[in-house]
């Protein structure tokens, strides 16, 4: 897919543009931000608008590159730059964290002692180490793969917590009748509740709210209509 030039007041505005247009995530694409833009000084007079060159990145489906060395180089030399001693060792995740069940991550472990701080409160320190992989993993081979990274069987041991957690809520629900919010989580940690739950009698899982504040609920099913 070629490169899509959009203008819009701000940059930001049109990446989302872009974005919508393209039916891509951000994680999916490369942006150069071709013009910053500015607005006028007296109603509006000698405003421009920005532009923004976004370019999708290949799906690994359509590519034949071997990019798992590369994943494990990358986050051996972050490991390092952190002053971190660890091993990093590939594995096959038990859950995907993205949209599409059919593709296959890449997984890497690492393993040491006292990395807690790169989990950090949550997970959000680990979350965030993932992501950067991504990116430079992106930005160095121009293509997409879904990589999923674990700590000391952190991400293991809180997919189970949740399937646990989502089937004992359910159980409530179901039995008393009255909805029950979970806590906000963020968006792989939500659909692993939906795919729990997605063939669970006598409830259903919607999830609300926007951005870091996004959560599941987890209510009743409607009585059927006579």
């Amino acid at each position: 897919m070629e490169s899509l030039e959009i203008s819009a007041k701000t940059v930001e505005e049109a990446i989302q543009h872009a974005l919508k247009q393209l039916g891509v995530s951000r994680n999916e694409v490369e942006v150069s931000v071709v013009k910053e833009g500015k607005s006028g000084v007296l109603l509006g007079v000698g405003a421009e608008e920005a532009v923004v060159r976004v370019t999708p990145l290949t799906s690994e489906k359509g590519a034949e590159v071997d990019i798992s060395g590369k994943v494990q180089s990358v986050i051996e030399e972050l490991l390092d730059r952190l002053d971190v001693t660890a091993s990093v060792v590939s594995y096959v995740p038990p859950f995907a964290e993205g949209t599409d069940d059919t593709s296959a991550p890449i997984g890497f472990h690492i393993k040491g002692d006292d990395l807690g701080i790169l989990i950090g409160w949550r997970g959000q320190t680990l979350s965030t180490l993932q992501y950067i992989v991504r990116l430079i993993v992106a930005q160095q081979t121009k293509i997409w793969q879904p990589i999923t990274i674990d700590i000391e069987g952190y991400k293991q041991r809180r997919y189970e917590t949740l399937k646990s957690l989502a089937l004992r809520i359910a159980e409530r629900v179901g039995y008393g009748g009255q909805p029950f919010t979970l806590e906000p989580m963020p968006a792989y940690e939500r659909r692993i509740i939906h795919l729990t739950l997605a063939d669970h009698p006598g409830v259903t899982t919607q999830s609300i709210g926007w951005g870091e504040s996004r959560k599941v609920v987890i209510q009743p099913d409607a009585p059927a209509a006579d």
